[in-house]
């Protein structure tokens, strides 16, 4: 039998057993890599525990094995793999760890914003369009930086209200406001390469 968070379902060829459906509650991502589930992660220590998940469950181990054991040893890498992807995100973490406790981010229907948030982004948006009709490098350099900025302190905010007041629904306002800030991040860096 060998040992690590698949020690139940032991991994031999014959005891391959399928994945818990992704709907489930249990095991959840964190439970996958055998982690503690907070938004403040060790990145390293995830790395480490997701390369010994995919050393377990990767579908060339079990090559020889039966079309059975093949799909489902496929299974079990997909969702190591969702799972490592969701946990290395900040902005997904964060957002995963609030539908774990309740609190939907619901992005596409809840676009409730503080006044504050929402004027600091209309000037932003201001700024960048000033940078980019001007191809002034040097506005765009310090939108980044600002950029920068705004997701680092939102990320210390995330930080604060998922591990130490668990606050979720606070929390979940707060993965929208960062949502806004990386599609903006992402707006600046590409008005970067238009004018480089």
């Amino acid at each position: 039998m060998r040992s690590g968070p698949f020690a139940a379902a032991a991994f031999a060829p014959a005891a391959l057993s399928p994945p818990t459906p992704v709907t489930t509650r249990a095991p959840d991502h964190f439970a996958l890599f055998g982690i503690e589930p907070r938004f403040a992660v060790d990145a390293d220590a995830l790395e480490r525990a997701y390369r010994r998940v995919q050393e377990q469950v990767h579908p060339d181990r079990f090559a020889a094995g039966s079309a059975a054991e093949r799909r489902v040893a496929m299974q079990w890498a997909t969702r190591a793999n969702e799972a490592f992807q969701t946990l290395r995100s900040p902005l997904k973490r964060a957002a995963y760890l609030c539908e774990r406790h309740g609190a939907p981010i619901a992005a596409e229907s809840n676009t409730a914003m503080a006044p504050e948030f929402l004027m600091q982004q209309l000037e932003l948006r201001e700024a960048l369009q000033a940078a980019r009709s001007d191809r002034e490098p040097a506005s765009l350099a310090r939108l980044r930086e600002e950029v920068d900025r705004l997701r680092e302190e939102t990320i210390a905010a995330l930080s604060e209200a998922l591990d130490s007041l668990h606050d979720y629904p606070r929390a979940a306002g707060l993965v929208r406001q960062l949502m806004f800030i990386e599609k903006f991040g992402e707006e600046v860096a590409a008005a970067e390469a238009e004018a480089a």
